[in-house]
């Protein structure tokens, strides 16, 4: 039989109370040198334990417990923008570490002490964990160059027909907004460049809303087998509307089981996220959608998420998001 020491110990622990850090954290102190861990700490039940937290929770006490990973804590904020966008969850303002109210201030107090000293309220450095404020900002008449550098400075790197789509989407949004950031962009080429299923994709929807009468929809989607179909509907909101069109002319009667609606930045020109996912025969699909539209983001939305129930509907896979259950193994070095 091996002797202890020739073993990795691991600890497994899920958030049904709230403390899955604090008993990790415990685990590694007893010896673990293996963390089952999740970005955001997603997962079953009530999520796995938080990766960022427990790297961080390390990395700032490391001088006193002498462990710490080997992980690029600068990459941390954007890997967790990301995976809310493509899992569809979004991340509650005040979480520890990658909320956006993380490193925040409004007492008076408070700001008046960071001032000061920022160690007074904050024991690490926003810098740490990738929210320094990006100087990228680009707008309408930047060309095609401006915009490939911006993103290489991101740590995107985009050529041909990729750069060519990424192009186009940046026009759009740069017609509509006065200037677009570097957290615009994460979120355009995320959004544009994520792996697309085949299936239905949305040519253009047109909407008629007023107070005085229930809103009308009318949209056209290309479909798999080639050639468009139009629908029209309405429904109790704009968006509703639009979705009952697309069902009208997929003639798919697909359900809407969850939608969610973000902004990446702040302001009126801010980009929107929506996120929805849709049930078609008992097997689902997530679907996220990016503009400064939120109806145009939504019905984007809408449509790719239909493109996943339906083709996973076909295939006899009643699934819904990406199983969050297998967390991430996240092991430590010793100093």
């Amino acid at each position: 039989m091996p002797a202890l020491r020739d073993i990795v110990l691991s600890v497994d622990c899920h958030d049904d109370l709230e403390i899955t850090v604090a008993n990790s954290f415990a685990g590694v102190l007893a010896g673990a040198r293996q963390v089952e861990c999740a970005i955001n700490g997603i997962g079953e039940r009530a999520g796995n334990a938080s990766l960022e937290e427990i790297v961080m929770l390390l990395r700032t006490r490391h001088a006193s417990i002498g462990l710490d990973t080997a992980i690029n804590t600068q990459e941390i904020a954007r890997t967790s923008r990301l995976v809310s966008r493509l899992t569809g969850y979004p991340v509650q303002p005040n979480k520890a570490i990658v909320g956006r109210n993380a490193f925040a201030h409004e007492s008076g107090i408070h700001q008046d002490g960071v001032l000061k000293e920022r160690t007074t309220y904050e024991i690490m450095d926003a810098t740490t964990v990738g929210l320094q404020a990006n100087s990228i900002v680009l707008g309408k008449h930047s060309g095609r160059h401006a915009l490939r550098q911006a993103l290489e400075e991101m740590g995107f790197q985009l050529d041909g027909q990729a750069l060519n789509t990424a192009f186009k989407r940046f026009k759009e949004i740069a017609d509509r907004k006065k200037q677009v950031t570097a957290m615009d962009l994460e979120a355009l080429v995320t959004d544009e460049l994520r792996e697309e299923i085949s299936g239905y994709a949305l040519d253009w929807f047109e909407v008629d809303a007023s107070s005085r009468r229930p809103p009308h929809a009318k949209v056209s989607v290309t479909l798999p087998e080639g050639g468009t179909a139009q629908g029209s509907f309405t429904g109790d909101g704009p968006i509703d509307a639009v979705f009952q069109a697309i069902n009208a002319a997929t003639g798919v009667a697909a359900k809407l089981s969850e939608f969610t609606i973000g902004a990446v930045t702040e302001g009126q020109d801010a980009l929107g996220e929506v996120s929805v996912v849709l049930e078609v025969d008992g097997a689902t699909g997530a679907g996220q959608g990016v503009s400064t539209d939120i109806i145009d983001a939504a019905a984007r939305a809408y449509v790719r998420g239909l493109s996943v129930a339906v083709a996973r509907s076909h295939a006899g896979e009643a699934i819904g998001l990406p199983e969050m259950s297998a967390p991430t193994r996240m092991g430590f070095d010793e100093a």
